[in-house]
């Protein structure tokens, strides 16, 4: 197959795309809607089950390949990124999608993860955060805050958490974006960005875990105060929030990021920071990953949207070029290899070459 293989489209509604499973989360789950705006998100692009591969390890969020009526691989913990790496390199013709969590993807998993950023390979990997180990009953995980208290923190855990986006954006990942499981018409269009772009994609979701550490992202999510705690990234825009739209982000001495309100000390929106999504270098989305409620609004949508060379097709245009000038492989050969010891019963090791 190309490196440049075309997917075929499809006419589905969004309901073709589940599977007979019983999705089964606890009630009240975010996956639930993460589930619904995917499954929306693949109809309204037409992108064939055929054709579509969602791979993920361990963990609540790595259910998710059971319930969709696609190509799907439930891997082992942390090792998605790896199984995904050798399918897109043998198969051009697929969308492959990585599904997997905060504890999943970056603790034992944080190496393979970092690698198939770095490489830029043509995947989409999605990371549910709930700021919490769930399927195994509540420890902390590599982006609870610190003293969180848990079953395997009981006095408060003492390690800085990870944030998933700045750690992309520090791997160099060509898409970046973070949305939240309770705002399904973002949380949709985040989705649709990400499934659009060529190269690797990285969204982090905002995702309640109402079980072992629900209210977590409350100021995320409730209707009457999010709109004070979040900023919403628009390309070529300024960085405005709040419910009257009267505060905004500015950059202060030290490039240090300040909250402002128009008016006062006679600031304007022409003293804000605009937002550039295209910048060739990583530094203002880098800044923006950094800003943390309850000092900042918390910005969702897309930190990063860039183009660059593709691993996978670099190196299968690798591959056609030396089999041209060399011919193809051949594997008994290379086993035999131009220097050999040969080893007779009795006698003395002799050596080809």
């Amino acid at each position: 197959m190309s490196a440049t293989a075309t997917l075929p489209v499809v006419n589905l509604q969004p309901k073709d795309y589940a599977s007979d499973a019983e999705v089964r989360w606890c009630p009240g789950c975010g996956d639930y809607s993460i589930l619904a705006q995917l499954k929306k998100v693949l109809s309204t692009l037409g992108r064939d089950p055929d054709r579509t591969v969602f791979i993920s390890g361990i963990g609540c969020s790595s259910r998710l390949p059971y319930y969709l009526a696609t190509y799907g691989v439930h891997g082992i913990h942390g090792r998605a990124p790896a199984i995904a790496s050798g399918l897109r390199l043998v198969r051009q013709d697929l969308e492959i999608w990585v599904i997997t969590g905060d504890g999943d993807g970056l603790s034992i998993g944080g190496n393979h993860l970092l690698h198939a950023i770095r490489r830029n390979l043509n995947i989409k990997i999605l990371m549910f955060n709930n700021r919490i180990y769930g399927l195994t009953k509540g420890q902390v995980s590599p982006t609870s805050e610190i003293n969180k208290k848990t079953v395997s923190t009981p006095y408060g855990s003492v390690g800085a958490m990870i944030s998933p986006c700045s750690f992309a954006l520090g791997c160099e990942a060509t898409f970046v974006a973070r949305s939240v499981d309770m705002i399904p018409n973002h949380l949709q269009y985040v989705l649709e960005r990400a499934a659009r772009h060529e190269g690797v994609a990285f969204v982090e979701i905002y995702q309640n875990c109402n079980i072992f550490n629900d209210g977590a992202f409350q100021h995320a999510t409730d209707r009457e105060i999010r709109d004070d705690n979040l900023i919403e990234l628009s390309h070529g825009k300024a960085l405005i929030f709040g419910r009257n739209q009267d505060r905004g982000i500015r950059l202060g001495s030290g490039y240090r990021p300040e909250v402002v309100r128009f008016g006062e000390n006679g600031v304007s929106i022409y003293d804000l920071l605009i937002h550039d999504e295209r910048a060739p270098a990583p530094a203002l989305a880098f800044l923006l990953s950094r800003l943390q409620h309850p000092e900042y609004p918390e910005p969702i949508g897309v930190f990063r949207d860039v183009q660059a060379p593709i691993y996978d097709r670099l190196i299968n245009e690798q591959i056609d070029r030396l089999t041209a000038e060399k011919g193809p492989g051949d594997l008994q050969k290379l086993m035999y290899g131009p220097e050999t010891w040969e080893v007779r019963a009795g006698e003395e090791p002799v050596f080809h070459g």
